[in-house]
């Protein structure tokens, strides 16, 4: 318990990057370059405070468990229909150019949130109440989530809608020749990418206790962006351990920083380079491991090593 203690906003973080892991990871299931999940994630996570704060003012000492669910709902489908009326568009974009397309809904957000009044400005939405009394107890909510976005991801790479995903970003060309619409399935997917990253905004806005327009900026769209490619871009187990390992990284960093005995430039490097070092694991994941740490054939290697007569 003195662990937990210790470590919950830790823990906590660590499921809540592997679900915006994973909601990065369902655009790319369609082989789309999207960046804008910190945008709909920070999205859900005003639309959790200012409902906190200002439309469900409680006076009871621990927000109630049924209001946050609602919360969780309105953000979750605010972030799909903006993700569909942005999606549409902006998918007729491809690679490099999608990316950017996605980047700057990001920043035009960001922007939106610095400048109204409903949102705090600059210094954004502070006393937002919580429905637990320690970090810790937010598994109950960060755990079913996680497990439950890792079951629908788990039968939705088996089932038709899955595989017209991983058709898609095979070859669009020839999945369009067999009658499925790409269109479609693109935009779904990034939907889905959007609904999700709203739902952890929404949860992540009453962990935090404060939101601002730090929570959705560029900076978040290369560290989950290093966690799917270095974690595995083939399947969801994949972004599930680099959301965990990246988000971790930088407290491990900072602690090996603050032990002392290195040099100063070393010590700060570690504290405040961690997007240069997440860029080098980019270069260097993708040279030595294209498709990640975890791939679809892992298991099956270790499977048939085990019975070389099989």
């Amino acid at each position: 318990m003195d662990f937990f203690n210790t470590y919950g906003f830790l823990i906590v973080s660590m499921l809540l990057g592997a679900l915006l892991g994973l909601s990065l990871y369902l655009p790319l299931m369609a082989g789309q370059l999207s960046l804008a999940s910190p945008g709909f994630y920070a999205l859900g996570g005003y639309i959790a405070a200012i409902l906190a704060t200002k439309v469900f003012p409680s006076t009871d000492a621990l927000f109630p468990i049924p209001l946050l669910l609602l919360e969780m709902l309105i953000a979750g489908v605010v972030s799909g229909l903006l993700g569909v009326i942005v999606g549409i568009p902006a998918l007729r974009l491809r690679g490099i150019y999608l990316a950017i397309a996605t980047i700057a809904f990001v920043e035009i957000l960001r922007v939106f949130s610095l400048n109204l009044d409903i949102t705090g400005g600059a210094v954004g939405i502070f006393g937002i109440p919580q429905p637990f009394q320690t970090p810790i107890e937010y598994l109950w909510i960060a755990v079913p989530l996680l497990f439950m976005s890792m079951l629908i991801l788990y039968r939705l790479e088996r089932i038709r809608v899955g595989r017209a995903f991983i058709a898609i970003r095979e070859d669009e060309l020839a999945a369009g020749a067999m009658g499925i619409n790409p269109t479609y399935y693109k935009v779904l997917a990034f939907t889905l990418g959007a609904i999700l990253a709203g739902v952890v905004g929404a949860v992540s806005a009453h962990f935090l206790n404060t939101w601002n327009a730090r929570q959705g900026t560029f900076d978040a769209s290369i560290i989950y962006l290093t966690s799917v490619l270095i974690g595995g871009s083939r399947t969801f187990l994949g972004p599930v351990l680099g959301g965990m390992v990246f988000t971790a990284l930088p407290e491990v960093l900072r602690a090996i920083a603050d032990t002392g005995g290195l040099p100063n430039w070393l010590a700060g490097f570690l504290r405040d380079g961690r997007l240069i070092i997440f860029g080098l694991l980019i270069v260097i994941g993708t040279i030595f491991f294209p498709q990640g740490l975890i791939t679809p054939d892992l298991f099956k290697k270790r499977h048939k090593s085990k019975n070389p007569s099989i």
